[in-house]
Protein backbone atom coordinates (compact mmCIF):
# COMPACT_ATOMS: atom_id res chain seq x y z
CA UNK A 1 0.00 0.00 0.00
CA UNK A 2 3.25 2.22 -0.99
CA UNK A 3 1.88 4.17 -3.61
CA UNK A 4 -1.75 4.39 -5.12
CA UNK A 5 -3.25 6.77 -8.12
CA UNK A 6 -2.58 8.15 -9.66
CA UNK A 7 -5.21 11.15 -8.69
CA UNK A 8 -6.04 14.17 -9.93
CA UNK A 9 -4.48 16.89 -7.82
CA UNK A 10 -5.66 20.58 -8.09
CA UNK A 11 -1.93 21.56 -7.84
CA UNK A 12 0.05 18.92 -9.68
CA UNK A 13 -2.07 17.41 -12.73
CA UNK A 14 -1.99 13.79 -12.49
CA UNK A 15 -0.03 12.79 -9.29
CA UNK A 16 1.28 9.23 -8.17
CA UNK A 17 0.62 9.33 -4.50
CA UNK A 18 3.24 7.58 -2.11
CA UNK A 19 2.00 6.59 1.17
CA UNK A 20 5.40 6.33 2.93
CA UNK A 21 3.48 6.21 6.57
CA UNK A 22 2.29 2.64 7.01
CA UNK A 23 -0.59 1.54 8.88
CA UNK A 24 -2.67 3.77 11.23
CA UNK A 25 -2.26 7.79 11.07
CA UNK A 26 1.56 8.91 12.72
CA UNK A 27 1.88 12.51 12.68
CA UNK A 28 2.87 15.57 14.71
CA UNK A 29 -0.43 17.09 14.11
CA UNK A 30 -4.04 16.22 14.60
CA UNK A 31 -5.51 19.35 12.34
CA UNK A 32 -9.26 19.27 13.05
CA UNK A 33 -9.91 19.47 9.24
CA UNK A 34 -7.66 16.45 8.23
CA UNK A 35 -9.43 14.04 5.61
CA UNK A 36 -7.01 10.65 6.97
CA UNK A 37 -9.11 11.17 9.97
CA UNK A 38 -8.35 11.45 13.34
CA UNK A 39 -4.40 11.15 14.11
CA UNK A 40 -4.02 7.39 15.94
CA UNK A 41 0.24 7.78 16.74
CA UNK A 42 0.98 11.24 17.99
CA UNK A 43 4.93 11.37 17.51
CA UNK A 44 7.96 13.80 17.25
CA UNK A 45 10.07 10.51 16.53
CA UNK A 46 11.77 10.43 13.27
CA UNK A 47 11.76 6.63 12.57
CA UNK A 48 11.73 3.86 10.03
CA UNK A 49 8.89 2.62 8.18
CA UNK A 50 9.53 1.03 4.54
CA UNK A 51 13.39 1.16 3.04
CA UNK A 52 14.25 3.29 0.15
CA UNK A 53 14.16 0.49 -2.15
CA UNK A 54 10.66 -0.55 -1.13
CA UNK A 55 9.40 2.19 -1.94
CA UNK A 56 11.05 2.51 -5.04
CA UNK A 57 10.20 -0.88 -6.50
CA UNK A 58 6.39 -0.14 -5.41
CA UNK A 59 6.66 2.76 -7.35
CA UNK A 60 8.15 1.46 -10.23
CA UNK A 61 5.96 -1.57 -10.47
CA UNK A 62 3.00 0.76 -10.11
CA UNK A 63 4.09 2.49 -13.19
CA UNK A 64 4.48 -0.45 -15.02
CA UNK A 65 0.41 -1.01 -14.63
CA UNK A 66 -0.52 2.59 -16.25
CA UNK A 67 -1.36 3.59 -19.46
CA UNK A 68 -0.28 7.12 -18.81
CA UNK A 69 2.85 8.96 -16.95
CA UNK A 70 2.17 10.46 -14.03
CA UNK A 71 2.88 14.42 -14.01
CA UNK A 72 4.33 14.01 -9.97
CA UNK A 73 5.75 11.35 -7.99
CA UNK A 74 4.15 13.25 -4.85
CA UNK A 75 4.63 12.16 -0.87
CA UNK A 76 1.39 12.33 0.70
CA UNK A 77 1.17 10.17 3.36
CA UNK A 78 -1.30 8.46 5.58
CA UNK A 79 0.12 10.98 8.61
CA UNK A 80 3.30 13.71 8.22
CA UNK A 81 5.68 12.33 5.45
CA UNK A 82 9.03 13.62 7.11
CA UNK A 83 8.57 11.43 9.99
CA UNK A 84 10.28 9.14 7.67
CA UNK A 85 13.88 9.19 8.38
CA UNK A 86 14.87 7.70 5.11
CA UNK A 87 12.70 10.35 2.85
CA UNK A 88 15.92 11.77 1.65
CA UNK A 89 17.68 8.69 0.37
CA UNK A 90 13.84 8.06 -1.18
CA UNK A 91 13.30 10.66 -2.67
CA UNK A 92 17.28 10.52 -4.44
CA UNK A 93 16.23 6.61 -5.54
CA UNK A 94 12.66 8.08 -7.18
CA UNK A 95 14.55 10.85 -9.18
CA UNK A 96 16.28 8.21 -11.31
CA UNK A 97 12.78 7.64 -12.73
CA UNK A 98 12.70 11.02 -14.31
CA UNK A 99 9.14 11.91 -13.60
CA UNK A 100 9.44 15.35 -10.56
CA UNK A 101 8.93 14.64 -7.18
CA UNK A 102 6.89 16.34 -4.84
CA UNK A 103 6.37 16.27 -0.89
CA UNK A 104 3.37 17.91 0.52
CA UNK A 105 4.19 18.51 4.94
CA UNK A 106 2.65 20.42 7.88
CA UNK A 107 6.37 21.89 8.05
CA UNK A 108 6.66 20.67 11.53
CA UNK A 109 9.92 19.30 10.79
CA UNK A 110 11.63 22.14 9.55
CA UNK A 111 12.95 23.27 12.67
CA UNK A 112 15.75 20.10 12.15
CA UNK A 113 18.30 20.85 9.32
CA UNK A 114 18.35 17.32 8.30
CA UNK A 115 15.00 17.51 7.19
CA UNK A 116 15.23 20.92 5.78
CA UNK A 117 18.60 19.20 3.74
CA UNK A 118 16.25 15.94 2.40
CA UNK A 119 13.25 17.85 1.60
CA UNK A 120 15.47 20.11 -0.61
CA UNK A 121 15.64 16.94 -2.83
CA UNK A 122 12.40 17.64 -3.75
CA UNK A 123 11.38 19.26 -7.42
CA UNK A 124 8.22 20.69 -5.40
CA UNK A 125 7.23 21.27 -1.54
CA UNK A 126 4.26 22.42 -0.27
CA UNK A 127 3.98 23.46 3.46
CA UNK A 128 1.30 24.20 5.80
CA UNK A 129 0.75 27.68 6.74
CA UNK A 130 -2.66 27.64 8.75
CA UNK A 131 -2.10 30.30 11.26
CA UNK A 132 0.53 33.18 12.10
CA UNK A 133 -1.14 33.22 15.58
CA UNK A 134 0.00 30.48 18.26
CA UNK A 135 -3.45 30.25 19.49
CA UNK A 136 -5.36 29.38 16.59
CA UNK A 137 -2.26 27.19 15.57
CA UNK A 138 -2.99 25.03 18.39
CA UNK A 139 -6.63 24.63 17.75
CA UNK A 140 -6.35 24.42 14.35
CA UNK A 141 -3.50 22.23 13.47
CA UNK A 142 -3.69 20.56 17.35
CA UNK A 143 -0.06 20.02 17.43
CA UNK A 144 1.85 17.44 19.12
CA UNK A 145 2.75 19.57 22.85
CA UNK A 146 5.62 19.64 22.55
CA UNK A 147 5.90 21.16 19.42
CA UNK A 148 7.21 25.08 19.78
CA UNK A 149 5.28 27.57 17.44
CA UNK A 150 8.95 30.25 17.23
CA UNK A 151 10.78 26.62 16.26
CA UNK A 152 8.02 26.10 13.81
CA UNK A 153 8.63 29.58 12.02
CA UNK A 154 11.95 29.69 12.38
CA UNK A 155 11.71 26.52 9.99
CA UNK A 156 9.36 27.97 7.61
CA UNK A 157 11.85 30.73 7.42
CA UNK A 158 15.04 28.74 6.69
CA UNK A 159 13.43 26.03 4.54
CA UNK A 160 12.24 29.18 2.08
CA UNK A 161 15.74 30.94 2.18
CA UNK A 162 17.44 27.68 0.94
CA UNK A 163 15.10 25.93 -1.30
CA UNK A 164 15.43 26.51 -4.65
CA UNK A 165 12.86 24.07 -6.37
CA UNK A 166 9.33 25.25 -6.68
CA UNK A 167 7.59 26.15 -2.81
CA UNK A 168 3.95 26.61 -2.46
CA UNK A 169 2.42 27.23 0.63
CA UNK A 170 -1.44 26.13 1.97
CA UNK A 171 -3.68 27.69 3.91
CA UNK A 172 -7.25 25.51 4.83
CA UNK A 173 -9.77 27.83 5.95
CA UNK A 174 -11.80 26.68 8.60
CA UNK A 175 -14.88 28.49 9.29
CA UNK A 176 -15.03 30.73 12.45
CA UNK A 177 -11.76 29.49 12.87
CA UNK A 178 -8.87 30.70 10.84
CA UNK A 179 -11.70 32.97 8.78
CA UNK A 180 -11.33 36.19 10.34
CA UNK A 181 -9.38 39.46 8.41
CA UNK A 182 -6.66 40.04 11.50
CA UNK A 183 -5.87 36.77 10.94
CA UNK A 184 -5.57 36.10 7.24
CA UNK A 185 -3.63 39.67 6.84
CA UNK A 186 -1.28 38.28 10.12
CA UNK A 187 -0.45 35.06 7.97
CA UNK A 188 -0.66 36.92 4.62
CA UNK A 189 2.38 38.79 6.02
CA UNK A 190 4.15 35.52 7.11
CA UNK A 191 3.47 34.08 3.96
CA UNK A 192 5.20 37.14 2.30
CA UNK A 193 7.92 36.57 4.43
CA UNK A 194 8.58 33.05 2.87
CA UNK A 195 7.89 34.10 -0.70
CA UNK A 196 6.67 31.20 -1.96
CA UNK A 197 5.74 30.68 -5.54
CA UNK A 198 2.16 30.01 -4.91
CA UNK A 199 0.07 30.43 -1.84
CA UNK A 200 -2.57 27.84 -2.50
CA UNK A 201 -6.15 28.72 -0.30
CA UNK A 202 -8.55 25.69 0.68
CA UNK A 203 -11.65 24.88 1.81
CA UNK A 204 -12.45 21.59 3.42
CA UNK A 205 -14.33 19.24 0.40
CA UNK A 206 -13.35 15.89 1.88
CA UNK A 207 -15.01 14.81 5.71
CA UNK A 208 -13.13 16.41 8.31
CA UNK A 209 -11.63 14.57 11.40
CA UNK A 210 -14.56 16.66 13.60
CA UNK A 211 -17.49 16.46 12.91
CA UNK A 212 -17.84 20.01 13.66
CA UNK A 213 -15.62 21.72 10.79
CA UNK A 214 -17.54 23.56 8.46
CA UNK A 215 -16.15 25.55 5.11
CA UNK A 216 -16.22 29.53 4.99
CA UNK A 217 -18.86 31.28 3.17
CA UNK A 218 -17.79 32.93 -0.35
CA UNK A 219 -18.01 35.75 0.98
CA UNK A 220 -15.27 35.32 3.60
CA UNK A 221 -13.57 33.00 1.02
CA UNK A 222 -13.43 35.64 -1.37
CA UNK A 223 -12.43 38.22 1.27
CA UNK A 224 -9.19 35.70 2.01
CA UNK A 225 -8.16 35.87 -1.52
CA UNK A 226 -8.14 39.48 -1.73
CA UNK A 227 -6.35 40.28 1.51
CA UNK A 228 -3.93 37.69 0.32
CA UNK A 229 -3.82 39.14 -3.12
CA UNK A 230 -2.84 42.81 -2.18
CA UNK A 231 -0.39 41.26 -0.05
CA UNK A 232 1.54 40.86 -2.99
CA UNK A 233 1.01 37.00 -3.09
CA UNK A 234 0.33 35.19 -6.13
CA UNK A 235 -2.55 33.52 -4.66
CA UNK A 236 -4.92 30.24 -5.87
CA UNK A 237 -8.08 28.94 -4.31
CA UNK A 238 -8.40 24.81 -4.23
CA UNK A 239 -12.08 25.17 -3.92
CA UNK A 240 -13.52 22.33 -6.24
CA UNK A 241 -13.97 18.52 -7.11
CA UNK A 242 -10.69 18.11 -8.62
CA UNK A 243 -12.36 15.51 -11.23
CA UNK A 244 -13.26 11.70 -11.37
CA UNK A 245 -10.04 10.83 -13.51
CA UNK A 246 -8.58 8.98 -11.17
CA UNK A 247 -5.49 6.13 -12.01
CA UNK A 248 -6.39 2.44 -12.10
CA UNK A 249 -4.44 -0.56 -11.95
CA UNK A 250 -6.60 -3.48 -13.17
CA UNK A 251 -7.21 -4.68 -9.80
CA UNK A 252 -10.19 -2.32 -8.46
CA UNK A 253 -10.38 -3.58 -4.34
CA UNK A 254 -6.30 -2.87 -4.04
CA UNK A 255 -7.06 0.71 -5.73
CA UNK A 256 -10.00 1.36 -3.47
CA UNK A 257 -8.31 0.18 -0.31
CA UNK A 258 -4.65 2.23 -1.63
CA UNK A 259 -6.07 5.76 -2.47
CA UNK A 260 -9.17 5.73 0.53
CA UNK A 261 -5.79 4.88 3.01
CA UNK A 262 -4.70 8.41 1.97
CA UNK A 263 -7.41 10.09 -0.39
CA UNK A 264 -11.22 9.37 0.47
CA UNK A 265 -13.16 8.46 -2.75
CA UNK A 266 -16.27 11.28 -3.80
CA UNK A 267 -18.97 9.14 -5.83
CA UNK A 268 -18.22 10.45 -8.92
CA UNK A 269 -14.48 9.19 -8.45
CA UNK A 270 -15.57 5.90 -7.53
CA UNK A 271 -17.96 5.16 -10.34
CA UNK A 272 -15.61 6.20 -12.34
CA UNK A 273 -12.55 3.56 -10.72
CA UNK A 274 -14.94 0.90 -10.73
CA UNK A 275 -15.94 0.93 -14.35
CA UNK A 276 -12.74 1.40 -15.72
CA UNK A 277 -11.46 -1.41 -13.66
CA UNK A 278 -14.54 -3.39 -14.80
CA UNK A 279 -16.01 -3.57 -11.28
CA UNK A 280 -19.42 -2.64 -10.11
CA UNK A 281 -21.10 -2.14 -6.12
CA UNK A 282 -20.78 -5.54 -4.98
CA UNK A 283 -17.23 -4.98 -4.83
CA UNK A 284 -18.34 -1.68 -2.41
CA UNK A 285 -20.86 -3.61 -0.15
CA UNK A 286 -17.99 -6.68 0.26
CA UNK A 287 -15.41 -3.90 0.96
CA UNK A 288 -17.77 -2.49 4.03
CA UNK A 289 -19.44 -5.62 4.81
CA UNK A 290 -15.53 -6.45 5.52
CA UNK A 291 -15.03 -3.58 7.15
CA UNK A 292 -12.36 -2.43 5.14
CA UNK A 293 -13.55 0.94 4.16
CA UNK A 294 -16.70 3.35 5.31
CA UNK A 295 -18.80 4.88 3.41
CA UNK A 296 -19.92 8.90 4.53
CA UNK A 297 -21.80 12.04 3.67
CA UNK A 298 -19.92 15.33 3.57
CA UNK A 299 -21.22 18.17 2.00
CA UNK A 300 -23.84 16.67 0.05
CA UNK A 301 -21.61 14.03 -1.30
CA UNK A 302 -20.88 10.44 -0.82
CA UNK A 303 -17.10 9.62 -0.01
CA UNK A 304 -15.60 5.98 0.85
CA UNK A 305 -12.95 6.13 3.41
CA UNK A 306 -10.82 3.35 4.86
CA UNK A 307 -11.34 1.92 7.81
CA UNK A 308 -7.81 2.60 9.58
CA UNK A 309 -9.18 0.75 12.70
CA UNK A 310 -9.05 -2.46 10.47
CA UNK A 311 -5.21 -1.80 8.70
Amino acid sequence: MISFGPIPSRRLGQSLGINNIPGKKICSYACIYCQVGATRHYTLTRQSFYSPEQIFRAVEEHLWKLREIPDYLTFVANGEPTLDIYLGRSIKLLKTIGIPVAVISNASFLRDERVRDELSLADWVSVKIDANNEPVWRKINRPHPDLSFQDYLDGLHSFAAAFDGTLATETMLVNGVNDYPELLRKNAVLIAEIDPDIAYLSVPTRPPALPSVKKPDEAAVNRAWQIYSETGLKTELLLGFEGANTGFTGDARADILHISAVHPIREEAMSELLRKNRADNTLLEQLIEEKKVRQVRYDGKLFWIRNLTEI
